[in-house]
């Protein structure tokens, strides 16, 4: 009886031995599918971060323009929308083309062309966050931008600067415009010969200004924190005839910006110091033995991938809406 249980047992399972392992869901090996998890696991937590960012932003009634506030350009150009940030966007979508190069020679088993494919990858990951780097400080040194303070503002209401002498002699602008807050003697650019209400507003530079008195900005008054709040005169609406000061625009925004961009930027630097270890791996030879198309180098190019495309929804949501 027992004999004829096993040989039924064999006859139902073709004749395999079901427990022998070694078989891979899918088609694909167990490393593969543990990335595949990471990588979904991960996406669900941007997914979160990208959420939150516009629940912030539609809570509040005015937010900082983006092609006002990315409109920097490296040598000192402005009036440059989203200019640099799409650069930023080129190289590191080149990057994952040089990506795609590395993983076909890697199915070649070409050594060379496996490591000459992935030292550009790395290449482009630098000089992402080498452009990553520059946004940074422009926004945090010459704009001060905080995760707690944003000197970027959106103008609610139609109105009129205030001249020194109180009157509402100054330039106008429209609800809607855009206006940068300076600081009280720290320097935003390199043209303060413009004029000195370049960069407060949507049509003005990111201008150098110094603070040295009401005169220089009309009737303003400087915070706590060295910002400039200039005095204005509202023209149309309900509160047409009042007086009122710039405030500084929602905090929230730099917070955010600063928090996602740059968990983006560290999941970059990670992806770099892992492409730098696979590409010395696989220069020094340690993958030929293995005859499996160097899958190590697939493994990451699965990551580099998802970054690329992390960034995509990052640029559309930050620079673009």
């Amino acid at each position: 009886m027992a004999t004829d249980t096993l040989v039924q047992e064999d006859i139902h399972s073709g004749g395999q031995d079901n427990w022998s392992g070694g078989k891979t869901p899918f088609k694909a090996s167990y490393g593969k599918l543990m990335m595949w998890y990471f990588l979904l696991s991960d996406a669900f937590t941007f997914a979160g971060f990208l959420i939150a960012y516009g629940a912030l932003r539609f809570s509040m009634p005015t937010w900082p323009v983006p092609d006002f506030v990315f409109s920097s350009f490296p040598g000192g150009l402005h009036h440059k929308p989203l200019f640099f940030v799409t650069f930023m966007t080129f190289v590191l979508l080149f990057s994952s083309f040089t990506m795609v190069r590395a993983v076909q020679e890697g199915h070649r088993e070409n050594k060379k062309g496996v490591v000459f494919w992935m030292f550009l990858t790395i290449l482009g990951g630098i000089g992402f966050l080498s452009c990553q780097a520059w946004e940074w400080n422009t926004l945090l040194g010459k704009e001060h931008m905080t995760i707690t303070k944003n000197p970027f503002g959106t103008h609610a209401e139609s109105g009129v600067y205030l001249t020194a002498d109180g009157k509402a002699e100054g330039e106008t602008f429209e609800a809607g415009d855009s206006y940068l807050i300076h600081k009280a003697g720290a320097g935003h650019g390199d043209d303060a010969a413009q004029g000195d209400d370049a960069g407060h507003e949507g049509e003005g530079d990111h201008a150098e200004s110094h603070y040295e008195g009401p005169g220089e900005y009309g009737d303003a008054v400087v915070d706590k924190d060295g910002f400039i709040l200039r005095k204005y005169k509202v023209l149309e609406g309900e509160n047409a005839g009042m007086i009122k000061s710039e405030s500084l625009g929602p905090k929230a925004f730099g917070a955010i910006f600063f928090f996602v961009t740059g968990f983006h930027g560290f999941h970059v630097f990670s992806g770099v110091i892992f492409l730098i270890i696979i590409m010395l791996n696989a220069a020094t030879g340690l993958y030929v033995k293995r005859k499996n198309g160097y899958e190590m180098v697939e493994k990451i190019g699965l990551y580099w991938h998802f970054v690329d495309l992390v960034w995509v929804f990052v640029f559309l949501v930050f620079y673009l809406l």
